[in-house]
């Protein structure tokens, strides 16, 4: 299923197929596993990605390699866990949550993809908190998705050629 999104704010860099199906499989996990309208929005201008708070990243391994990072405030991540779980969620619980958004989606998107006959595996999620840049990204589709009452997250997909994460 094609979730139809804005397609000019998705930006790549035009080597990606499986990256642009993977980035599509996880607008349709974020729908499934966010219970708050979404959109798809211009991504940030600039070309090496800073995250300014709250960071997750997930490997992919299998018949795809690379990463998925998701970028945001840590009140866009405590809205979303606040319209799935019905409570405020701060410090560790807000920390936990993080990973497991991006367990969340990211699983659910494997799933999705092993439907296409893929076979694909996700490493558990590193979160990063601070202001940090990240480095090492290649073969990169980027896409900013708007939450109604909640925020922005940004989602940053590298696809590796070959290798392991």
């Amino acid at each position: 299923m094609n979730i139809e999104a804005n397609t000019s704010a998705i930006v790549g860099d035009g080597t990606g197929e499986r990256s642009d199906e993977l980035l599509q499989d996880i607008l349709q996990a974020l729908r499934q596993v966010v219970p708050l309208p979404l959109s798809v929005t211009d991504p940030r201008s600039e070309k090496d990605e800073w995250q300014d708070e709250w960071g997750v990243l997930i490997g992919v391994t299998g018949d795809m390699y690379g990463r998925v990072v998701i970028l945001g405030e840590g009140d866009v991540f405590g809205r979303l866990g606040e319209s799935m779980f019905g409570m405020l969620l701060e410090g560790d619980m807000l920390h936990s949550f993080v990973g497991e958004l991006a367990n969340m989606v990211t699983g659910q998107a494997a799933t999705l993809v092993s439907g296409r006959g893929y076979r694909i595996d996700i490493t558990p999620p590193t979160v990063i908190t601070g202001k940090m840049h990240i480095y090492g990204l290649r073969n990169v589709v980027r896409m900013s998705v708007a939450f109604e009452r909640a925020g922005e997250l940004q989602f940053i997909i590298s696809r590796d050629t070959e290798g392991k994460v």
